[in-house]
């Protein structure tokens, strides 16, 4: 009998005293294991996968004044099972709050089929930094079918739709999306002091790298590489460019 999972996990971050931040909820669920350290919380994958047909939950709240970093202890291997593998994000950012989403790659092995999306409410005066990172295929393999979505509110209003949909064998093999690229990946910075206005309202390009300001509070950084360790590069190239232009209060959070 194949094994199928629905889980649901969650972590609410609150301000504590003096500064400091404490979670008062944390809670695992199947494959989806959360382990705090004093710098951040981590996800464990207590199972392999996502397998197809697994729909794996992830509700994240940080408060107001709160400040909360996820990472995950290596890359997510999403393979093929019964039928199309979910991970939904949902997150809340408080006024004055801050939220660090940056899990190490997730790798479409040949012959998978996995669904990634993400909604995040920010309320005015919180902050966001949201990166994501595709590797297609495993070494020497064709890649599964993969489609991610992220939507972003800032104070209630939209911020960014932005999705990226390689389901379709002819899209991942065009040159006009991948260009021939391994891995893909983007990283989204929001909150106060990244308003672009005049001069640096322009986009920047480079080689299998761009630097997007929109149009409200943010900067959205894509990238393409070889692989994984030149997409990570071109990423980390690409922030740096965005936090030139203004640098905001980002950085781990500490928990408390």
């Amino acid at each position: 009998m194949s094994r199928r999972y629905a889980a649901r996990a969650a972590v609410v971050a609150e301000a504590g005293p003096h500064g400091r931040t404490r979670l008062s909820e944390l809670r695992s669920d199947g494959p989806l294991a959360l382990r705090q350290t004093p710098d951040a919380v981590y996800l464990v994958g207590a199972a392999a996968g996502p397998l197809g047909g697994d729909e794996l939950t992830l509700e994240v709240v940080v408060g107001p004044g709160a400040r909360l970093a996820i990472r995950s202890v290596a890359s997510t291997l999403v393979l093929p099972g019964e039928g199309e593998s979910r991970f939904t994000v949902r997150a809340r950012v408080g006024a004055g709050g801050h939220l660090d989403f940056a899990p190490e790659p997730t790798v479409a092995a040949a012959g998978s089929r996995h669904r990634a999306t993400a909604s995040i409410d920010l309320a005015e005066g919180g902050a966001l930094r949201w990166r994501e990172e595709l590797i297609l295929g495993r070494h020497g393999e064709r890649p599964g079918r993969h489609a991610g979505r992220l939507d972003v509110t800032y104070g209630g209003r939209p911020l960014l739709r932005h999705e990226l949909d390689l389901t379709d064998p002819a899209v991942r093999t065009s040159g006009a999306v991948l260009g021939g690229a391994g891995a893909v990946g983007s990283v989204l910075l929001a909150g106060p002091g990244l308003t672009a206005s005049g001069r640096d309202s322009a986009a920047h390009a480079a080689e299998g790298l761009a630097v997007l300001p929109l149009a409200g509070p943010g900067v959205l950084v894509t990238a393409l590489g070889a692989g994984s360790a030149q997409l990570r590069r071109r990423l980390e190239e690409g922030e740096a460019l965005a936090l030139g232009r203004a640098r905001p209060g980002t950085g781990a959070a500490r928990i408390a």
